[in-house]
């Protein structure tokens, strides 16, 4: 199981929180770019104009309620079931 299976995994646990690097990492591998940074809200976007907004609690952790709408956004149960 490589990284990004193992990260999805964490994902769809429903834990409290993250760390930052890894939510920022599955992003960026669904295709997604930084395209603005608010002190500690990370805005990000990809190719077909989806946007989310992701605020890092303490500068490292992204909280459970960010954390499900990733989920929802990028449909990662379904993914994993594809995989």
């Amino acid at each position: 199981m490589g990284k990004l299976a193992k990260l999805i995994e964490k994902f769809l646990r429903d834990p409290p929180e993250l760390n930052y690097d890894d939510v920022y990492y599955v992003l960026t591998k669904f295709g997604f770019q930084k395209v603005s940074s608010k002190g500690s809200h990370h805005t990000l976007r990809n190719d077909e104009g989806l946007k989310i907004t992701v605020p890092k609690k303490g500068g490292k952790m992204v909280k459970r309620i960010y954390l499900k709408q990733i989920v929802s956004l990028l449909k990662l149960e379904e993914w994993k079931n594809e995989n």
